[in-house]
């Protein structure tokens, strides 16, 4: 039997579109402010893994809420499970949208909200396509389960709670990435540098502030300068800094404190080669200045170290793998006040085979030895995870992307980290296209439609491979 999965997607336009508007309504940003025992990382993402399982209940399927921070969407039955592993919370939604992020927008053939692209729209997606072989009452041998997370742009809580009290699917995708397939993932692991606030030179550094998430390339920057000298001359050498570098920002002085702003390009902490960071240019500048001690300290790693390397080339980290390629850094978080001593940088790896976390962790603690900062490891980081292209799963999903698109398709290895390695079998799979426009944890998030009915259809299709 043939199936036109996409005329049958085309069919359920209106609806996936409706569906999708709803979710993507809901402010699902974690907030740890405002979460209880019954909303364990905020009571937006709680609100929307329910309104998805409610959808899932509206169409028929058997759903299961986990604990309202996981939860899935059942289908089929058999010895095997396959799992769909997609994540409704979202990143902090940043400056400079033109549109209100929770308020979507569809204008020229995209839609823009925050979730778009990262992953409300691919889960979506993904979920119209098991509700497609559900309501064409195909045969299946498997089970399927579109699992959605809440906690998947910070510590995956909602995945170690889920696969702690239901079993473990036995194959599966996360549509959280690229086309044609991502089949390995490097490992992901964040260090802080922590710095007491002393001052002791002729500037003081009242305070240092920039970013929202280890993953996120900050977009701006801000620091409060006591400057003893002439600070209309410290206003003019900053104005002229700007005429030199690739970032924009302002100064305003107030008696002898100086107030500067750095204003960045945002990106997704995986690539952070594609932004620019404004906490680090805004360090370079204060770094020509005569602060000592710890505030020196904090100024200097960040001038030194980090500015301008994402390779982690300054640290002595750098590495590259054959099949994986290189270790990327981004500098995420940058938070320090001069009456406190627990200010940090904290800085995010994604390293490929051949390199630990201890190995990352020593060498940084070498660089810094002659400095006041103290390394910090965080737990919970992940080792490089890598499916071969030989595999069933990955033949059959690349099979499904070279027959739906025309393109050829191949193996891919990226430092992001999806649910995707949650599995020994387990790849990333979508929703962007080679073509798609990224615009993942930036301001004007948006998924193309042409992209979401195009990813619609390859998972239609390649989920009913998997599990007939």
């Amino acid at each position: 039997m043939t199936i036109d999965w996409r005329k049958e997607v085309e069919a359920r336009r209106e609806d996936l579109m409706k569906d999708l508007f709803d979710i993507l309504s809901i402010p699902s940003v974690r907030d740890d402010s405002l979460a209880t025992e019954d909303a364990p990382v905020g009571p937006g993402p709680k609100d929307a893994l329910l309104r998805f399982l409610e959808i899932g209940d509206r169409d028929g399927f058997t759903t299961k809420n986990v604990d309202n921070i996981a939860g899935h969407i059942e289908f089929g039955s058999g010895d095997e499970t396959l799992g769909v592993f997609g994540h409704v919370d979202v990143v902090p939604v940043g400056p400079g949208w033109d549109t209100d992020p929770f308020t979507p927008v569809e204008k020229d053939g995209r839609i823009y909200a925050r979730g778009a692209s990262d992953d409300k729209g691919p889960t979506m997606a993904a979920y119209y396509a098991l509700k497609i072989i559900k309501e064409l009452g195909l045969p299946v041998s498997k089970r399927t389960r579109v699992i959605i997370g809440t906690d998947e742009e910070s510590e995956w809580k909602c995945m170690d709670h889920y696969l702690e009290v239901e079993e473990t699917p036995d194959f599966g995708f996360s549509p959280d990435a690229n086309f044609p397939i991502i089949n390995g993932e490097k490992g992901n692991t964040t260090i802080l540098l922590e710095v007491p606030g002393k001052n002791e030179g002729t500037l003081c550094l009242v305070s240092f502030k920039s970013g929202m998430r280890a993953n996120m390339v900050p977009e701006s920057a801000e620091a409060v300068v006591e400057v003893s000298g002439d600070v209309n001359e410290f206003e003019k050498e900053f104005e002229e800094y700007l005429t030199s570098v690739p970032v924009t920002g302002s100064i305003e002085v107030e008696g002898s404190n100086a107030t500067i702003h750095v204003y960045g390009k945002a990106a997704h902490g995986a690539m952070p080669e594609k932004g620019i960071n404004a906490a680090t240019y805004l360090a370079n500048f204060l770094s020509f200045y005569d602060f000592s001690g710890p505030a020196k300290d904090f100024v200097t790693i960040v001038a030194d170290f980090i500015h301008e390397d994402t390779l982690g080339e300054k640290f002595g980290v750098a590495h590259t793998d054959e099949t994986m390629g290189e270790l990327t850094m981004n500098a995420g978080v940058f938070s320090y006040d001069m009456n406190r001593d627990d200010n940090t940088i904290t800085l995010n790896f994604r390293y490929p085979k051949g390199l630990t976390e201890e190995d990352i962790y020593a060498r940084i603690t070498e660089k810094v030895s002659g400095t006041s900062a103290k390394v910090i490891q965080e737990a919970g980081g992940k080792g490089p995870h890598y499916v071969s292209p030989e595999d069933p799963l990955v033949k059959t999903l690349l099979d499904v992307y070279e027959e739906q698109t025309g393109f050829e398709g191949h193996e891919q290895v990226i430092g992001g980290g999806t649910f995707g390695r949650l599995l020994e079998r387990g790849v990333a799979y979508g929703a962007m296209f080679p073509d798609s426009i990224d615009t993942m944890h930036q301001k004007n998030e948006f998924i193309s439609v042409d992209d979401l009915i195009n990813a619609t259809v390859i998972y239609a299709d390649a989920i009913y491979r998997l599990i007939k």
